[in-house]
Order: structure tokens, then C-alpha cells, then sequence
């Protein structure tokens, strides 16, 4: 009879409790959510961040010292951009070529359909306009494409291609991922990002694709390897540059309203470019200027347009690449050979007739010099365009995309997974992980210097407010909140921002907690306000990461915290898939001053961002270049040891992935379970 009325005395109470907090929590919410830092300043340091860590073009004064720096910068870009993980050996496979039927053109040309692999098991459709008569050697040219879901059936791609061939020349119409024909979900540009968790470069399978195109046309028995040509817009203007820049085959270069450096960018967001204009680690080897003096002293011609109504407007983009390459082209003494066009009819975002006829003006220049018949205007054409069926290359049914490129990376991910079964092993386990996480994550130590900015009490919770100046770049906000005599620090962070925390937060002062609630980079206030996920992808381009940078913040954090309070050790709370995985990093790399996790709403596994094809958009920081390749949940919760890792109620996949946690403990000598 007494349990019974024990136990009707502790619901109640409960039932109490709950009540109570129900009550205060509008209060608490207002403490939550007051503005600290405001809706600029992440947006403004991010953009200070990334500009600061570009790469400067070099000084040089000889072409001896800049084919010296140009060939460390190819070097530097093939092996720590674009053929790691997977890709080298996507790089170094026998891939297959396969000619299709012709179909008629108009008058003076035929179009022949064909198919090759771009990484095995990848085929990409493309298009060859021949002319009638071929004999000797005549110039080739690689037409690319941007973010048109028309891909190669696009008119205004159709017509250049065929002006090209009634010229003369061998034009390659090559669709591009996402486009056209692989215009589908898998097929997404922020799919490629999958690809980088596993340790592979996703931006491999984007170059991959041009490189071997450009190889299929090289290969023609009438093609001139000494009249090389790539050209498209907006996208494929990226892809022209980059491509042009890094492969020394291309020998003219038309890029139409493609690209700006990566200095540009960082201010003008409608230039932030999406995965593959943004690879991982880029800025770091080859900034886009960097990339455009590299086409020195070979033809190249910059387009932009005058009132650009997507991105790269002539007026900011263009000054700084012809600022750049320009003195290169000098010291070759080729000034001319570097030339640019702004377009003002009709000055939107194009490559219709005045864009196209200075291709065909540049195009005599460079490859018909002596060619006094040669004539630049466009030959009208538009009744020969061809519907998108009647363009369309039949593609392997079980063709792969860029999702199932990053499924069979993940197959055998992380490597050397499986947790060690000894004290002794343990210890030097955790050493070697720790040192690779540190290397994935660019882990810094920030030092905090803190500015409390206001203080509220509500419903007896004493709320003060504080920006933190971490490093020298970060300030992020805190709401420190104290309800009579806390025994105890929490750090706490959410993935809908501090604001989301109320619950959470209330469970916790209820139990004497001093709780500081924190916003790090990309969440709550500190989340960026325009383009947020582009400007993360920006910030993997200069050489950080964002994963990186929130566990940073989040550690820096606890030290302060720590040091302030007088106490030797802090705990941190994360609410929700993204910070868990901050908050583990954090741990894992902090030392003792965190004395432990709670996680609420953590993933089982790094492999559910594949398996559920996620994008870059949704999670940036979960995208971590080669953080699946070494570190799992599962192995980052054992870098946190001796320290504690509580996961809250844990989904059935936490419980299976993580169900040997509790038997290292114990090899450690915890007697603990990580499940509540």
C-alpha cells in the first residue's frame, strides 16, 4: 500500500513539474530567442572568412617562374582536388566509346549519335556534327553546357554546333550531368557532395566527364590537335575554363558568362556557384583568376554579358580575370591572344547571336588566319534544330548516377571500423583517430573572447547575453541562463537554433544546471542569410570545413565556459541529427574539459546521408570531405572515452550501429550504457 501511494505521489509530482514547465516556457522562449549578434553579421564574417583565404595570384616577373608555379598548381589541383579517393582510379580505368547511328543535318553536315564512359559504368550521351567531305586535319570543338534542362537540344547550343561543322570544324554537342538526358534527381548537382563524405572527389566524375569527351574527339582521324577548341555557357562556361585551364590539349577558349574568381564571389552572391563550380579545397590550388592566366599565351576569349540577369554580370566579374591574366599574356608577348566581349543585345544571361559571332570571329583568327573567304556571320540554320527525341542516345538501362556512385564508395566505409577489444589497443586507437579527425575536420583552436550585452530575468531565470569573439573571425551568440544555485555547466545546441531548445533547456535548469545556449556557424542567428548552403560550400573551397568550424566554436565554448564558471569540466547537449555530429567532434577532439555528451535525435550512421540521398542543400556540414572514409557515429562516440556518450531515445538504427559502445566502455574500465 505505501509503493502505491509512493508511487501516485511521484506521478503527480511529475504531472506538476510538467505543468510548471508549460507554464514558464513562453517566458523561457523569450530569453531563447532574443536577438543578439543580428541577422547580418554571420553573412558578413563568412564573407570576410572565405575572401581572406583565397589564393592570390603569384608574383612573377619571367614565364620561366610562371610555367613553374603553373605547373605546381596543375599538379597540386589533379591530386588534391580532383583525383582523390575513387577518382584516380576512375582516372586510370579503360572506359568504353560507343559510336551509335547518324542521322541526317542539314546541308553540308551529319550528326552522329555515340555514348562513353565518364567513371565506369557512367555513360554520358553526346552528339558529333561531322562535315560532308572531311579530308587532312581539321579544328574540333567541344561544346559544353550550363543549367539548361534542354541540354544538347538547346536551340541556341544546336546552332552553334552546326555553324561550327558548315565551317568546317568537328563540333562535339556532350550533354552534362543533370541536363537534358540525365536531367534527373540522381543526377543533381548537390548530390555530388555524397561523394566527398566517402573520401572521393564527386567533382572527379564532373571533370571526368570532359576530359574523356575531349579524348573521343581527339581520337577522330580528321581531328587537329593543334586547333582545339571548348566553348558554352553560364555552367559550361565554368566547365570551359576549367577544363581549358588545367588540360594543355585545348588551344581556344571561349567561356560565356561561366564564372568569376573566387574574391568576387565571396561578395557577390548571386556568383556563388553551385557543387561542381565549387569544388572542395579549389581556392586553395587554382582560383578562378588563377585558372584563367593559366590559358596564357593560348587564344582565349572572355564573354560576359552587360546585364546579366543570373550571375557574373560583365561589370564586377570580368575586370578581375583580365587583371590577372593579362600580364601573363604579356610576358609571353601574346597580348592579343587574351581577349574579352561584353554583350549588350540582348545583355541578359546568353549565348544567342552577338555571342555567338564573336565565337566565329575568334574562331577565324585563331584557326583560319589565312582564310580571306572566311566569314563570321552566323549562317541562318533555325530550320535545321532537331527536337530533343530526335537527339536522343540510348543509354544502358542500369546507367549510373552520382547517388549510385556514392553508394558502392560507401560499401566498405569507414576503414578500420570496428572498435578495438583491449585497454591497451584502445589508447593508441584513439590517438591515430583523433589525429586523422583533427585533419579531416581542419580542426583549429579557437581562443574566446566574450562581451556580455545584456541582461533579463524571467519567471525566476536569470538570462544574460553574450557575443563571443572566437578566433579571429567568428562571433557567435549565448544565452547563459541561471535558475536558483546551479550545480553544474551545459552547453547546448540545436539544429533549429537556440530558439528550438525550450524543452530541452527547461529539463535542465530544473535539474540545477547552468545552461549557455549557443548558436554555432550555420545554426539558429548564426545561420547566414542569404545562400547559407553556397557559402558553405565556399568555405570547403578556401580549405575549412564547416563541420570543422562548429565543433571549433562548440569547444572553444566549453573552455570558456569552464574557466568563468570555475569548474573543471562541462557538459554539452545537441538536439537534432546535424549538431550531434558537431557536439561528437567536439568531444572527441576537446580534451577533458568536456566531460560528456547528450545527444537527442542523433543518426545511427554517417551512411543514412546516402542512403536517404540527401543534398548539400539540406545539411552542408554533414557533406565533410572523407569523414565517412575514417570516422563513423559509432567511432567518433568512442573518441569521446573515458568521457560519456549518452544517446536519448535512440532510434532502432543508433541502438544496431552503435551496440558495441558499451563493451568499450567496459574495456576501459566504464561500466556504462550509452542508450537512455
Amino acid at each position: 500500500m505505501v509503493l502505491r501511494y509512493t508511487t501516485l505521489i511521484t506521478v503527480c509530482l511529475i504531472l506538476l513539474s510538467r505543468a510548471a514547465i508549460a507554464a514558464d516556457e513562453p517566458g523561457l522562449q523569450s530569453l531563447l530567442t532574443k536577438p543578439i549578434i543580428g541577422a547580418e553579421l554571420s553573412q558578413d564574417e563568412v564573407m570576410e572568412f572565405t575572401d581572406a583565404r583565397v589564393m592570390p595570384m603569384p608574383e612573377v616577373e619571367t614565364v620561366a617562374q610562371w610555367e613553374a608555379f603553373v605547373q605546381r598548381q596543375r599538379q597540386s589541383t589533379f591530386a588534391e582536388v580532383i583525383y582523390r579517393g575513387s577518382a584516380a582510379q576512375w582516372r586510370d580505368a579503360e572506359l568504353g566509346v560507343e559510336y551509335l547511328d547518324t542521322i541526317d543535318g542539314g546541308p553540308g553536315y551529319s550528326i552522329r549519335k555515340l555514348r562513353y564512359e565518364a567513371v565506369p559504368g557512367l555513360w554520358i550521351p553526346a552528339l558529333l556534327y561531322v562535315p560532308d567531305n572531311l579530308t587532312g586535319k581539321v579544328p574540333v570543338i567541344m561544346n559544353v553546357n550550363g543549367h539548361d534542362g534542354n541540354g544538347k537540344a538547346a536551340p541556341y547550343k544546336q546552332i552553334r554546333c552546326i555553324n561550327q561543322a558548315k565551317r568546317g570544324m568537328i563540333a562535339l554537342n556532350v550533354e552534362w550531368f543533370g541536363m537534358g538526358q540525365l536531367r534527373t534527381d540522381n543526377f543533381a548537382h548537390y548530390r555530388l557532395n555524397q561523394i566527398d563524405l566517402c573520401g572521393t572527389s564527386g567533382y572527379g566524375a564532373f571533370y571526368l566527364s570532359m576530359k574523356r569527351v575531349l579524348d573521343v574527339l581527339l581520337s577522330h582521324e580528321h581531328a587537329d590537335p593543334e586547333r582545339v577548341a571548348v566553348t558554352g555557357l553560364s555552367g559550361g562556361g565554368c566547365q570551359t575554363i576549367q577544363i581549358s585551364a588545367l588540360d594543355e590539349r585545348v588551344t581556344l577558349a571561349d567561356p560565356v558568362a561561366g564564372y568569376s574568381s573566387f574574391h568576387t564571389r565571396a561578395r557577390y552572391l548571386s556568383d556563388l556557384g553551385d557543387s561542381e563550380q565549387t569544388p572542395v579545397d579549389l581556392a586553395v590550388t587554382a582560383d578562378y583568376s588563377v585558372l584563367t592566366a593559366m590559358r596564357a599565351p593560348r587564344p582565349t576569349l572572355l564573354t560576359y554579358n552587360d546585364q546579366d540577369n543570373c550571375c557574373f554580370r560583365a561589370g564586377h566579374a570580368l575586370p578581375p580575370l583580365v587583371q590577372a591574366a593579362e600580364p601573363i599574356f604579356k610576358l609571353y608577348g601574346k597580348p592579343d591572344n587574351l581577349q574579352s566581349h561584353i554583350n549588350t543585345d540582348p545583355g541578359t544571361h546568353n549565348y544567342e547571336l552577338d555571342n555567338r559571332q564573336q565565337l566565329y570571329a575568334f574562331l577565324g583568327r585563331h584557326f583560319y588566319p589565312d582564310d580571306a573567304a572566311y566569314d563570321a556571320d552566323e549562317i541562318p540554320c533555325e530550320d535545321e534544330v532537331l527536337s530533343a527525341d530526335e537527339l536522343m542516345v540510348p543509354l544502358p538501362d542500369n546507367n549510373l548516377n552520382l547517388h549510385a556512385l556514392a553508394i558502392a564508395e560507401m560499401q566498405s566505409l569507414p576503414r578500420d571500423g570496428v572498435l578495438p577489444t583491449s585497454a591497451g589497443a584502445a589508447a593508441g586507437w584513439q590517438r591515430t583517430k583523433r589525429a586523422g579527425l583533427r585533419q579531416v575536420l581542419r580542426f583549429p583552436k579557437y581562443d574566446v573572447q566574450a562581451e556580455a550585452v545584456g541582461q533579463q530575468e524571467v519567471a525566476e531565470t536569470q538570462g544574460t547575453f553574450w557575443q563571443l569573439k572566437i578566433g579571429d573571425a567568428w562571433t557567435v551568440p549565448a544565452v547563459e541562463l541561471v535558475r536558483g544555485t546551479p550545480q553544474k555547466t551545459v552547453v547546448i545546441i540545436g539544429d533549429a537554433g537556440r530558439g528550438g531548445l525550450t524543452p530541452q533547456v527547461e529539463e535542465l535548469l530544473a535539474a540545477n544546471h547552468r545552461v549557455i545556449a549557443v548558436d554555432p556557424f550555420f545554426f539558429g542567428e548564426s545561420k547566414i542569410k542569404n545562400r547559407d548552403y553556397l557559402f558553405a560550400l565556399l568555405v570547403s573551397a578556401v580549405g575549412e570545413r564547416p563541420l570543422g568550424i562548429q565543433a571549433s566554436q562548440v569547444a572553444a565554448v566549453a573552455r570558456w565556459a569552464a574557466v568563468k564558471d570555475n569548474v573543471r569540466r562541462v557538459k554539452v547537449v545537441a538536439v537534432g541529427h546535424r549538431t550531434s555530429v558537431a557536439a561528437l567532434a567536439a568531444a572527441a577532439l576537446s580534451g577533458s574539459v568536456i566531460s560528456g555528451v547528450e545527444l537527442h535525435d542523433s543518426l545511427g550512421s554517417l551512411r543514412q546521408v546516402v542512403e536517404e540521398n540527401r543534398q548539400v542543400t539540406e545539411s552542408p556540414e554533414l557533406f565533410c570531405f572523407g569523414l565517412l572514409a575514417e570516422h563513423d557515429i559509432k567511432q567518433l562516440a568512442a573518441l569521446v572515452a573515458p568521457n560519456t556518450v549518452r544517446f536519448v531515445k535512440p532510434s532502432e538504427r543508433v541502438r544496431s550501429e552503435l551496440a558495441d559502445l558499451k563493451a568499450f566502455y567496459a574495456e576501459l574500465g566504464i561500466q556504462f550504457d550509452p542508450f537512455r
